[in-house]
């Protein structure tokens, strides 16, 4: 009986869905794609105007939808999407609105494993100065939950924060080295090494001119207030920052994609707002057609020796179109050939496609950012809008090889997802992670000392001992190397460094800068299950960073602890 008055009630929905579209007059939208008339909008009642030379098609797709017919297409969406609610009631997987259907994405990986030196001297990965993962985490915290595992990138809750390791002396080099070694907090029995690097500073009046483009989701899943609304808000922030100079254009797709903003100076603010304030949300995403459009705005207003970037706002969730993440990958791999790169903020609950944003960042030369609040686009998009347009510094990769006379053991924390072959290294045709003006990076190394006690893995009983080489008898127990790009160039160069035993220190006479990012690290880790953490706990990680707190004039710092208080009360009580 309940499951046949569910259908019926269904079946009514739909009917009344079909009645109410169709008593729209011809063309016009439905009522929640409507803008009013007063405003020119580029995918409701004033069709977006797309430039013949931007109707491209996607590789394998066919071409945009043009004008005439974005309006029908939006109907059509309006009308699937409120039949599509009427049968989800009658499905056995109903649920009542105030339980969101969970359909987050993230790509999954394991920690990074402990490695013996003996055999496995050498790691090597590809920086990465993105910092998404933190304010995804903040976001599942304060709903009152614990992230996924999956969710937790150890390294962009390091990058979170920004330390004040000191900046290069000269420009002949983008950035400068800094290395650390001490005590692990939460083990007496190892290091930890920390590898720092500071890009050089530039303000906000020092950059070339910037020729960007806005890709903005438009889509019906947008439509909740921590998404679209929260997006033009954020972009606002970023629009009343640009310059004479600077060019703005602003495109958006839902089921079709749609030019809103022909490039525009960027002192004019009030005219990028208004086009910003003309955003509604309604339809199915075409993401594939979005980017293409983008790249050909960018095209459109290309500034040689200026800074080209489209930059992507959705929450991910394409559905139409080019939705292949392959195909995508290799559309923004061309493209970043041509000196356009792409930047992707994520915005958004319950069907956040991560994996695929951090895709689409990495092949495209640029930074991901997750954005759950107005503070966090302020500080995104204001506070580090310089590091996040300008790249000093392309296909930074690290190679770290260890002496086996000192450490016999070694691990990399977080970083999983940006591993490298060792002959990668040395091959300047593959990929990497890039550093913007003024960004800190840091990579922190779990360490066994070779006359320590309690190693993680045994020896072998039968394993024969290596010919020590000269350089093993010395006092050195790792050789850092560093290869890097200048944004104009195709060659690398090498930068090497060695980390000496004597500079082993007690962690009570290590930085601030070391114990903080050191307790960053340890949260992490709790948050993937605390596996190489042992008795460490949330009340652990603060003690260790109130002390070392340091100036903290955004309050960032603060924040954190305050996370770690939540997480700690929302942790599983351990037995016992």
């Amino acid at each position: 009986m309940h499951r046949f008055t569910l259908m019926t009630l269904a079946v009514a929905a739909v009917l009344i869905g079909c009645t109410e579209t169709t008593q729209n007059a011809p063309g016009k939208p439905a009522e929640s794609a409507r803008v009013p008339q007063s405003q020119p909008a580029p995918v409701t009642d004033q069709p977006a105007r797309i430039p013949e030379s931007q109707t491209a098609p996607v590789k394998g797709e066919p071409a945009p939808a043009q004008p005439a017919v974005l309006r029908e297409m939006l109907v059509s969406s309006a009308e699937k999407s409120t039949m599509g609610r009427a049968l989800d009631m009658a499905s056995p997987a109903f649920r009542l609105p105030s339980e969101p259907l969970d359909r987050e994405n993230y790509t999954h990986f394991d920690d990074n494993p402990v490695h013996l030196v003996a055999e496995d001297p050498v790691s090597t990965f590809s920086i990465d100065v993105d910092t998404a993962a933190y304010a995804n985490v903040r976001r599942f915290l304060n709903h009152g939950s614990m992230p996924r595992e999956d969710a937790v990138r150890i390294e962009e809750l390091i990058n979170y924060f920004d330390y004040d390791y000191a900046p290069p002396r000269t420009t002949d080099r983008p950035f400068a080295i800094h290395t650390e070694l001490a005590t692990s907090p939460w083990n007496v029995n190892r290091w930890l090494l920390h590898i720092g690097l500071k890009g050089f500073e530039r303000n906000h009046d020092e950059l070339p001119p910037a020729n960007l483009v806005f890709l903005i989701d438009v889509s019906g899943s947008m439509q909740a207030a921590d998404k679209l609304e929260l997006l033009k808000a954020s972009m606002k922030l970023l629009a009343q920052r640009l310059r004479a100079q600077d060019r703005v254009s602003i495109a958006v797709y839902a089921g079709a994609a749609g030019a809103v903003l022909e490039p525009t100076p960027g002192d004019q603010s009030a005219k990028i707002i208004a086009a910003l304030d003309t955003l509604t949300a309604g339809g199915s995403t075409n993401g594939g057609a979005g980017i293409q459009l983008a790249y050909n705005l960018a095209r459109q207003a290309f500034m040689k020796g200026g800074i080209n970037r489209v930059i992507l706002a959705t929450d991910g969730d394409f559905n139409v179109g080019t939705v292949n993440e392959q195909a995508l990958e290799e559309l923004i791999e061309d493209e970043r050939a041509s000196g356009v790169g792409l930047s992707v903020l994520g915005f958004g609950t319950g069907n956040y496609n991560d994996a695929l944003m951090q895709k689409l960042a990495q092949n495209g030369n640029g930074n991901a950012a997750y954005i759950d609040t107005l503070n966090e686009g302020r500080k995104v998009l204001v506070d580090e809008l310089v590091s996040t347009l300008e790249i000093i510094a392309k296909d930074v990769k690290i190679q770290v090889e260890f002496n086996p006379a000192h450490v016999a053991e070694y691990r990399l924390i977080g970083y999983e997802t940006r591993h490298l072959e060792r002959e990668d290294f040395n091959n300047d045709k593959v990929d990497a992670g890039d550093i913007g003006a003024g960004h800190t990076v840091t990579a922190i190394y779990e360490l066994t000392p070779a006359d320590g006690n309690k190693p993680n893995i045994e020896p072998l009983r039968y394993g024969q001992d290596r010919v020590a080489s000269p350089a093993s008898k010395s006092d050195e127990i790792a050789f850092v190397r560093l290869r890097y790009k200048q944004p104009n160039e195709s060659a690398s160069h090498l930068v090497e460094r060695a980390v000496a035993k004597r500079d082993v220190t007690s962690l009570d006479a290590t930085s601030p800068n070391f114990r903080f990012s050191a307790a960053v690290a340890a949260f992490g880790q709790l948050l993937r299950g605390g596996r190489y953490t042992g008795a460490y706990d949330y009340d652990d990680v603060l003690e260790l960073a109130r002390a070392a707190r340091g100036d903290d004039p955004f309050g960032y710092r603060g924040e954190f602890l305050n996370l770690v208080s939540t997480a700690s009360a929302l942790a599983p009580v351990k037995p016992g």
